[in-house]
């Protein structure tokens, strides 16, 4: 008598592959990692607030070229405190317009969904109607112009801007650079690094767009391939 062992039965494995309407939703999450990781070594370069708003610094500058030069001097060393301060005025005078700030989270949507995260094939179908990737563009670019010039939008961006911009060069050019650069100079020669910090700051707050930007597109173009 002979004994047949069983076999036990062959469980179908699938792979679930990304589609393609999930590709602009992975994309943006790819950029926002990479936007929140740079942001974060950026705003690490910002110097003590305590230096920003040292009362005993400040004094009022000779001449002109005398507050020019303290204003090229305090944007070098402040350039991240700068940019936040600047980042606050615009998002407290965008949540006094809650409509403008509404148009304006619409119009960055769009741009991130319809063009920037979006694989260009398929291509995108509105209403029945096929439209290229120059179409959406040119769509996108007329709705901008529309949204900035035609509301109030960019009344209200524009006029936050130059009230930051205003608010930085009073400072800059009332501020007292020396103490700051001498302290600083030292700090560099002793280390040899204190350039380069300064550099990375300036260009990682600066760039951190464009390289997220790309990170997220190469994201979404690897993922468009293996669907």
């Amino acid at each position: 008598m002979s004994t047949t062992a069983a076999t036990p039965p062959i469980i179908p494995i699938s792979t679930a592959q990304p589609t393609t309407s999930s590709l602009p939703i992975s994309a943006f999450r790819h950029f926002i990692s990479r936007f929140s990781s740079t942001l974060r070594g950026s705003l690490s370069n910002r110097r003590p607030w305590s230096e920003l708003l040292d009362r005993s610094a400040f004094c009022r500058p000779d001449s002109l070229t005398d507050a020019t030069s303290r204003i090229r001097k305090n944007l070098s060393y402040f350039r991240t405190n700068y940019s936040i301060l600047l980042a606050l005025v615009l998002a407290f005078s965008l949540l006094s317009h809650p409509f403008s700030l509404l148009l304006l989270l619409s119009l960055l949507a769009a741009w991130c969904f319809l063009y920037l995260f979006r694989p260009s094939d398929p291509p995108l179908v509105i209403v029945g109607r096929q439209f290229s990737e120059r179409e959406t563009l040119a769509g996108l670019v007329v709705v901008t112009v529309i949204v900035v010039f035609l509301t109030s939008v960019g009344s209200v961006v524009m006029s936050a801007v130059g009230v930051g911009v205003a608010v930085v060069c009073v400072h800059g050019a009332f501020r007292l650079p020396e103490d700051l650069f001498m302290d600083y100079e030292e700090v560099s020669g002793g280390s040899g690094m204190g350039g380069v910090g300064v550099g990375t700051g300036s260009s990682g707050f600066l760039s951190f767009l464009g390289g997220a930007a790309s990170s997220a597109a190469a994201a979404a173009g690897g993922a468009q391939g293996r669907v």
